[in-house]
């Protein structure tokens, strides 16, 4: 693992690759959780160390339940990451998020129930907090990038994650508007509890592709749709991290929101009984708290 910090970059669909990378290599890593979706591709844009793992495999062959979310945090962290952009396709759930949107959300309400979503377990309890479970740093940079590359982007909602693979049904679709959620996707859970507890700065931009399936005036969501705004919005979304990660690189100190602290008092497990299997499996993401 480098030594130099490194910015992580978690590609959703329509966004598998990303242009300008200098000095490129692909690197498999063996994570005490399995192996991640892909090959990590490791390389250099505009002179700042970046990493970038493709959510859904290369050819999109991994559906959003099966992603072993882990095992991707965790070879983000074994390559250096300190900071996390993540790019996921969304449905909107609002009338003012029309198909091609791009929304830096700030909330998630979890809705998934088939995923590992923590690294600890017995004999290793820890709980993080997930109050703010987005970087406000991470997501300025984000902004400042947008307002630079002419991208129109909106600030805040709530990303209902659903565990899918099927699309919402209307009633469904319906309870989620009425909660107040701005989105609606399959991916950014457990993706943010674990990059959180891996002590990473993280924010999602979310590219709306389809009003899901509750507006009347609006075809009921197909792949054939979503595919068309995925290509429009791919382009969109690479200029978009083109332009934020020499903003995020410039900015490596310590979260000032406390990202990269997030341990320091959640692990609640005495430490005569603390599982040294579990302990050795969790070396890479409790060392920074376990020896400070």
């Amino acid at each position: 693992m480098s030594t130099d910090a490194a910015i992580g970059v978690i590609g959703g669909t329509g966004v598998e690759k990303l242009d300008g990378l200098a000095n490129v290599r692909r690197e498999t890593f063996d994570t005490p959780f399995g192996a991640p979706s892909d090959a990590l591709v490791i390389g250099e844009l505009a002179g700042q160390r970046l990493a970038f793992v493709p959510r859904h495999g290369a050819g999109h062959r991994v559906p959003p339940s099966a992603i072993n979310f882990r095992a991707n945090i965790h070879a983000l962290k074994q390559a250096g990451c300190t900071q996390l952009i993540s790019v996921s396709a969304v449905g909107s759930l609002k009338q003012e998020l029309a198909p091609g949107t791009f929304v830096l959300v700030d909330q998630f309400i979890d809705r998934t129930f088939s995923r590992d979503k923590s690294f600890f377990g017995p004999g290793l309890v820890g709980h993080v907090s997930l109050a703010e479970p987005v970087c406000a740093r991470l997501g300025d940079h984000l902004m400042a990038a947008a307002e630079t590359a002419g991208i129109a982007i909106a600030r805040g909602g709530t990303y209902l994650v659903m565990e899918g693979p099927q699309f919402s049904t209307r009633a469904e679709s319906e309870l989620y508007r009425s909660w107040g959620c701005a989105v609606i996707g399959m991916t950014n859970m457990p993706e943010a509890k674990l990059a959180r507890e891996a002590e990473m700065c993280y924010a999602t931009v979310a590219m709306v592709t389809d009003y899901d399936c509750w507006h009347p005036h609006h075809d009921d969501v197909t792949v054939e749709a979503i595919i068309s705004v995925l290509l429009a919005n791919a382009d969109k979304a690479r200029h978009l991290i083109g332009a934020a990660i020499p903003l995020a690189g410039a900015d490596p100190g310590p979260c000032p929101h406390g990202c990269q602290s997030a341990l320091d008092s959640a692990l609640v497990t005495a430490p005569e009984a603390r599982d040294p299997d579990l302990l050795g499996r969790l070396a890479l993401i409790t060392r920074r708290a376990l020896e400070s």
